[in-house]
């Protein structure tokens, strides 16, 4: 396969093009688009969504979002969920919550798809936990693992239904197995 050498990017011609659909990210240089999500990836992250939300948002703690971009230590990225404590949310003039979010999440859950590079996903989620994310998840839905990254960057895996997933301190709340 022969590739066309591009010209890179700079963040600030990343950001602004149009959106595309699966969202693109911009890393090192380049524009990456993310594969479509299917049926299981959809599945798990509105569940989490809703989970963590549910425990979370009632009380002003922190605030779940899919798909969000988050543009932040040289790059654009896409998470496919992005947890935010309450105080760290972005705000317009208003109070409102701003349409951009200049600053890492607090906690990212990346759900991988087929054909999805694990490198590339776990290289956003060093590049995430490197700029002050407190820890993050790599789903795998097929072998039915979690990834857990933590903020110290050690890694630890969990594959057993019943096994509770560690989560981040201000989310100690929200309890989610494996299952």
């Amino acid at each position: 396969m022969v590739q066309t050498p591009t010209k890179p990017l700079t963040l600030e011609e990343f950001l602004q093009l149009p959106e595309t659909k699966p969202a693109s990210e911009f890393i090192d240089g380049q524009m990456i688009q993310k594969p479509m999500p299917q049926g299981k990836h959809s599945t798990v992250q509105g569940d989490l969504v809703s989970a963590i939300n549910t425990v979370l948002k009632l009380n002003h703690i922190a605030r779940a979002y899919p798909e969000l971009r988050c543009t932040f230590g040289g790059r654009s990225v896409v998470p496919d969920i992005a947890v935010f404590v309450w105080e760290r949310i972005p705000r317009d003039q208003n109070g409102k919550v701003s349409n951009t979010f200049a600053v890492s999440p607090d906690w990212t859950i990346e759900i991988l798809s087929p054909d999805q590079s694990q490198t590339k996903v776990v290289r956003n989620i060093l590049q995430c936990l490197a700029n002050g994310t407190q820890m993050s998840w790599l789903i795998d839905p097929e072998e039915e693992l979690v990834f857990v990254y933590f903020a110290d960057r050690t890694l630890a895996v969990f594959e057993n239904a019943s096994d509770l997933i560690p989560v981040p301190t201000f989310a100690g709340d929200v309890h989610l197995t494996v299952g």
